[in-house]
């Protein structure tokens, strides 16, 4: 089985092992693969791996041995799905394979921006406790969790562990989601499931943890953050297209959001004049909270059994 993974290195960089996927076929695996190059490195391939390197319906045909393409990553809309149903091709994801890393980045940002940590420990490393007549001083506003509402829109897996540590805290947490859900741990008893815009008007932060689609794209405008109790804090873990980067970076300089937290933007890498990078009140992090070591050794486990279960006759994760 001839196997050829298009962009290998942001799942394995180095640290981790493709011995499992080598045993099962023939692999050859590309750090990053452009898209003019796609057609020529895979032509022979009979199972294609990719994470953002795109497969058109253009490319899938000229690819006559595929049989399988599996996704390393959760959101599969790198892939013509249909172009591959046609061909009686499946595809298969890796879900949830990072919950627990990305609801820990949420908190991450959420205690930076509480604690400001980074702020007091540059002006400290500069000499300004050295100068301090005081035993302790304050650079900057702290903020105690404990009380705050903790607004979460999307309440999957990913918004559901974020609303369990920030029930740890002594967050309230309200959420909003497309359909029903419930809140099913003890940790959670008491969160209550709210219309988008009254979570708006009461959340401190604002979590969002939903997919990018046509109904959720550029959701954060304007209109959304006019909606947002003033000085509310919004952290982005989802996708950078979720937001109206500009409007964002209005409502920062302004002062209507006091703090935004993202791991994602528009473009990946970004561009210099993305406004978010001069905007004030920020942290911005290189897409990393799926990159833990653990995350990406699920990541890679899930990918193999993905194969082996396609050998096998018996696809799993198939999203088409």
């Amino acid at each position: 089985m001839n196997i050829v993974v298009l962009d290998g290195y942001t799942l394995n960089p180095g640290d981790l092992s493709w011995k499992d996927l080598e045993a099962l076929g023939t692999l050859t695996v590309y750090d990053k693969t452009t898209a003019g190059s796609v057609s020529g490195r895979a032509k022979e391939a009979e199972i294609v791996l990719t994470n953002k390197t795109v497969l058109t319906r253009e490319i899938i045909e000229t690819l006559p041995k595929l049989r399988y393409i599996g996704v390393l990553a959760t959101g599969f809309n790198t892939v013509d799905i249909e172009a591959a149903r046609e061909r009686g091709i499946p595809v298969c994801n890796i879900p949830a394979y990072s919950t627990d890393s990305v609801a820990q980045l949420v908190f991450a940002f959420i205690l930076e921006m509480a604690m400001q940590t980074a702020a007091h420990d540059a002006d400290v490393k500069a000499g300004g406790w050295c100068r301090c007549n005081h035993f302790c001083y304050r650079v900057a506003p702290i903020t105690e969790l404990k009380g705050k509402t903790l607004g979460i829109i999307g309440f999957g897996n990913i918004g559901r562990k974020t609303a369990e540590i920030g029930a740890a805290f002594g967050m309230e947490i309200v959420y909003a989601n497309r359909s029903p859900k419930t809140a099913d741990s003890p940790l959670l008893k008491n969160a209550r499931q709210l219309p988008l815009e009254n979570l708006l008007a009461c959340a401190d932060f604002v979590s969002l943890n939903v997919p990018q689609t046509e109904a959720t794209a550029r959701m954060v405008n304007r209109d959304f953050i006019g909606k947002m109790k003033p000085g509310a804090k919004l952290i982005n873990t989802g996708r950078g297209g979720l937001i109206d980067e500009t409007a964002v970076a209005e409502a920062l300089r302004d002062g209507r959001l006091s703090g935004y937290a993202a791991d994602v933007l528009s473009s990946e890498p970004p561009t210099p004049d993305n406004p978010l990078l001069s905007a004030p009140n920020t942290l911005i992090t290189p897409h990393i909270a799926w990159q833990s070591t653990e995350a990406r050794q699920r990541l890679m486990d899930i990918a193999v059994a993905n194969v082996k279960a396609f050998l096998s006759g018996q696809p799993q994760n198939r999203v088409n």
